[in-house]
């Protein structure tokens, strides 16, 4: 009989790519603890949830990105022979998503979106190739509220997460331009506002270099003075000056008031009256490098852990929606890394992800009762809506409480004979004996205790 080569097979290794990993339980529960109190927090402010496919045709995704961002698209034919790419962010297939049911949705039309996004970019702390992104938009209206409930939004999810030390960075893309118009430079506006948005990364001297490139190929204008204009615009805004101020000090340098600085004003004073306002600082140099926003723009920094970066961005995009539809629809809207706010979350060793619990307790398997007895109690304790891991095999008890230690399992339980049940505190190693028929007590203790 013909052996089988099978066994000799080589064996495949395993392997990710780079960029992308594995997600363990314990970084899963994290992330689906966030996710659970940010929707909670976005439907407080009547927003509903959406999703759209993580495949689109790449012209829809090449549509209107510009710039880095459609280097960084996953981009090949598949099977049927079509051109078609990886989403690398929620907002361009939103824009398509309206476009397409624009018709069956209320306006104005407030969603969320959390979902995985993809983008060929270089790989480094918190920002990985493949990672969730958690998105919120308000589109149909241009009013200043819009604006300002986005901004509120995203300070109460933080406050919600128990996050302190938040600061939101905004601007004006509107404002920028008027400076820029001012100063005779309108035509590179685009060239320099990517620029701009990558001084954080490359410094104020690379960012001057660029700056100076860009402006060199204008006729009658001084490319040295011209740089040395735009950085002293975008670091105007000094901590001695307050909000309003910096706005005064912005508008004067970009050839007096106009329709941006004013509704920088009237958006300040809504979060003012809304006591957010402390959250809130006027920064210039937030410009956003994508081409489809237009208004007010954003970025979030942690004030005890600046070498994160931005954790959540976003702005006003007037014109997206024109690339897919006759009537073009105004929106706002900003977008949380769900991966690089649970790295610095990490980081600052939060209490949020330090929760990994499995369960709140682990009911033992030992010799003190049938197993019935014992799934009769888990299945009351689940009623009562604790989390109840009921341990499977009947093992040596050193094996058992190693099984709760490795799932964070704070209290185990024994099911006696008499249907009470000793519960233990594992930690501390205290026990209470609980009566039969009164689990609606357990249920209290262990809330109460954590």
């Amino acid at each position: 009989m013909k052996k089988s080569n099978r066994s000799h097979a080589k064996m495949i290794q395993s392997r990710v790519l780079k960029g992308f990993r594995d997600s363990l339980p314990r970084g899963e529960q994290i992330r689906k603890s966030l996710i659970a109190r940010l929707e909670k927090t976005f439907e407080s402010y009547g927003f509903v949830p959406i999703d759209t496919p993580a495949l689109e045709y790449t012209e829809i995704l090449l549509g209107k990105g510009g710039g880095e961002t459609d280097k960084q698209i996953f981009q090949f034919r598949d099977n049927g022979g079509r051109d078609v790419a990886l989403r690398y962010d929620l907002t361009v297939p939103f824009a398509r998503f309206f476009s397409m049911h624009h018709a069956a949705l209320p306006t104005p039309f407030k969603r969320y979106h959390i979902a995985k996004v993809w983008r060929g970019e270089k790989p480094q702390n918190g920002r990985y190739r493949e990672f969730f992104q958690c998105d919120f938009d308000i589109v149909g209206t241009d009013s200043v509220l819009s604006d300002a409930e986005i901004l509120m939004m995203m300070i109460s999810s933080f406050r919600n997460l128990g996050i302190e030390g938040v600061r939101i960075h905004v601007a004006h893309r509107g404002l920028f331009n008027a400076f820029l118009r001012h100063a005779g430079i309108i035509e590179k506006s685009e060239d320099i506002l990517r620029t701009v948005d990558k001084m954080r990364k490359i410094g104020t001297e690379a960012t001057r270099v660029q700056l100076v490139d860009i402006v060199s190929s204008l006729e009658a204008v001084d490319a040295v003075t011209a740089a040395a204009t735009i950085l002293d615009f975008i670091t105007c805004g000094a901590e001695s000056l307050s909000n309003m101020e910096r706005i005064d000090l912005l508008e004067s340098l970009s050839g007096g008031e106009s329709a941006a600085s004013s509704r920088l004003r009237e958006l300040l004073t809504i979060l003012e009256s809304s006591g957010m306002a402390d959250a809130i600082m006027i920064d210039p140099s937030i410009t956003r490098g994508l081409d489809y926003y237009t208004g007010i723009v954003y970025e979030t920094f942690f004030t005890d852990l600046p070498s994160i970066g931005s954790v959540c961005s976003g702005g006003r995009y007037d014109n997206l929606t024109g690339l897919y539809m006759k009537d073009p629809v105004t929106g706002v809207g900003s977008s949380i890394g769900l991966d690089r706010l649970i790295a610095a979350l990490e980081e600052l060793t939060h209490p949020l992800v330090q929760e990994s619990a499995s369960a709140e307790i682990l009911i033992f398997n030992d010799d003190t009762s049938t197993l019935q007895k014992r799934v009769a109690v888990a299945e009351r304790l689940r009623k009562e809506g604790l989390r109840v891991d009921l341990y499977l095999d009947q093992k040596k008890m050193a094996l058992q409480f190693k099984y709760a230690q490795q799932h964070d399992i704070p209290y185990g339980i024994f099911v006696r004979e008499d249907d009470s049940l000793l519960v233990r505190d594992l930690k501390t190693r205290e026990e209470i004996t609980v009566q039969p028929g009164m689990t609606d007590t357990l249920r209290r203790h262990i809330t109460q205790r954590n």
